[in-house]
């Protein structure tokens, strides 16, 4: 099929309605807003800033900063002037930058706005470039604003080629180190442009961008989609400000991802207990007023389509919010598929817990071993210098997405699990961890959850419980535990013998991305969870709920 490129879709956006209001952008809880053609004309200085240093096209220029509009005028501007970007998580530590600023031989980075600029200050130093974007950063050279006054809007700008790199995007490291996908101008087009069709995209539409925007999943389905698709655009000032960025954004389009659905969730409870809020909702009239006022809380009362990625999300939580009338579609995608390749869209109650089917840019099918393989015109085509990876994951064209699935007779298909987070039991039985866990997740006061048991005769879980729980008491904590123990025993009802849970042990540390057990796209890191809970998988335990402070 043939797709116009993201610039050119871009400046067709321009010229179609240049004064339209695009990006709407908060600091010091003032809001400004950019046109489509203001957009146009800052991209245009940046990318002459960016030639007028000698750069050449292809060269690879970096983006650290929180999501801002000058996050995506600065990916618009790379691809004006021929470059190619290098997104970097603004978490990310000293060893993660230092190694993509090398492995990608980058020149110049943009560096906005950052919770702590220790990293980015201790390796940036004069290895390349860094151009401050107009918020509090890093010590820099060289000022957005500057450029703005400094040079001229750039006449001649780059045309690429559909299979020419756009992007060069480091996976999250949740397996180890980065790896670099290479993302052509065509891949992105493909998966933007079939995201803005599947979601109905209309200019009038609104969304909020705030999940990292060096995922490719709010890249390409929100960022390039909405370029795609004409929507105006919000960004969030703090985590602070979050709910009344909502608010004030009323968006009609929210994307979010499982760790945050559950915190609303845990917000939500901390101010109206489980048990009253499903007696309220219950009440003919009193019900929907109850979830009608919680949407609006939530600022999602304008929301026509709500949408949950990058991670499993607990079938119980979907139903749960389906109750307070928020319909959350699942969608699945990676990195290496340049967003979005299926989805529950249009919302489809009968296919809940699956993500759905097939977008229109890929073909998936089913290896023997049940792993879903996946090709066509949003794939991509390599791994930055590492070609034996590369051949390692495919199969002629097939790429070998490593997540293992089923197809029900709707033809959606249901993720089972990772085949590398498999592990065996000292019965020699295999175990999925990830579709436990999503069972767990049916009781609201569990907020993560991590399934162990590599060479253990049974698999054991460790929970974090919301924060909204009072625990200090001991009527508080035996409340608790019993749920605990309900939501075990009706668990391992419905698993296979070798899957049931010996024990559940409930965490007393918040799984963070601090501490390095969560990555920047807050999927936790099972690998560092095993290490750190080594000690409880080698123990002989005896309740089969236990707190962590009654083992150490």
């Amino acid at each position: 099929m043939e797709y116009r490129l993201p610039l050119q879709q871009f400046l067709s956006r321009v010229a179609a309605h240049p004064d339209k209001i695009y990006l709407h952008q908060p600091k010091n809880r003032m809001w400004r807003t950019l046109t489509w053609a203001e957009v146009d004309d800052q991209a245009r200085r940046i990318a002459s800033g960016l030639l007028a240093q000698g750069y050449q096209p292809g060269d690879r220029i970096g983006i650290l900063a929180k999501n801002c509009a000058e996050w995506f005028i600065a990916d618009i501007a790379i691809i004006m002037a021929g470059m190619i970007s290098v997104p970097i998580y603004t978490t990310a530590g000293v060893q993660t930058i230092d190694h993509v600023l090398t492995h990608s031989n980058m020149k110049a980075i943009f560096v906005g706005k950052l919770d702590s600029t220790d990293a980015a200050q201790q390796t940036i130093n004069n290895r390349v470039l860094p151009i401050a974007m107009p918020y509090p950063t890093i010590d820099a050279q060289v000022h957005w604003n500057t450029w703005l006054g400094d040079y001229p809007p750039l006449q001649n700008l780059a045309e690429p080629a559909p299979q020419d790199t756009m992007t060069l995007v480091y996976t999250s490291g949740s397996t180890g180190v980065p790896k670099g996908v290479v993302l052509s101008h065509k891949n992105i087009a493909a998966a933007s442009d079939c995201t803005a069709d599947i979601v109905a995209m209309k200019v009038d539409d609104r969304c909020i961008s705030y999940l990292p925007l060096a995922h490719v999943v709010e890249r390409s389905a929100l960022e390039w989609t909405s370029i795609y698709g004409g929507a105006e655009v919000f960004f969030t000032e703090s985590l602070d400000n979050f709910i009344e960025d909502i608010c004030y954004a009323q968006p009609t389009l929210f994307i979010s991802i499982p760790r945050l659905w559950t915190k609303f969730q845990t917000e939500i409870l901390a101010k109206l207990p489980e048990k009253k809020l499903q007696r309220l909702l219950r009440i003919p009239l009193v019900g929907s007023l109850v979830a009608r006022k919680i949407r609006k809380g939530l600022g999602l009362n304008k929301c026509r389509l709500a949408a949950s990625g990058s991670a499993p999300i607990s079938l119980g939580v979907l139903q749960w919010y389906s109750r307070l009338g928020i319909n959350i579609s699942e969608g699945w995608g990676m990195t290496e598929t340049a967003g979005l390749s299926c989805a529950t869209i249009p919302f489809d109650k009968a296919l809940l817990g699956t993500i759905g089917r097939q977008l229109s840019c890929v073909e998936m099918e089913l290896s023997e071993q049940g792993e879903i393989l996946i090709r066509g015109e949003a794939v991509f085509s390599e791994y930055y210098q590492n070609p034996d990876i590369t051949a390692e994951a495919f199969t002629e064209d097939w790429f070998h997405t490593g997540d293992l699935a089923e197809v029900d007779q709707n033809g959606a298909y249901k993720i089972i699990g990772r085949a590398k987070e498999q592990f065996k039991t000292g019965k020699g039985k295999y175990v999925s961890p990830a579709p436990i866990e999503s069972m767990l997740g049916r009781n609201t006061d569990i907020e993560q959850a991590c399934v162990l048991g590599s060479g253990r005769k049974q698999p054991i879980v460790i929970v974090v419980l919301g924060d909204h729980l009072h625990t200090g008491s001991e009527t508080g904590r035996e409340f608790i535990h019993q749920g605990l123990l309900t939501t075990l025993s009706e668990v391992n009802n419905e698993l296979e013998s070798h899957q049931r849970l010996d024990h559940l042990i409930v965490s007393e540390e918040m799984w963070t991305v601090e501490n390095e057990l969560l990555t920047p796209t807050l999927k936790i890191r099972r690998s560092r969870l095993e290490q750190r809970y080594e000690h409880f998988i080698e123990a002989e335990l005896e309740e089969l709920v236990i707190w962590q402070t009654e083992l150490d």
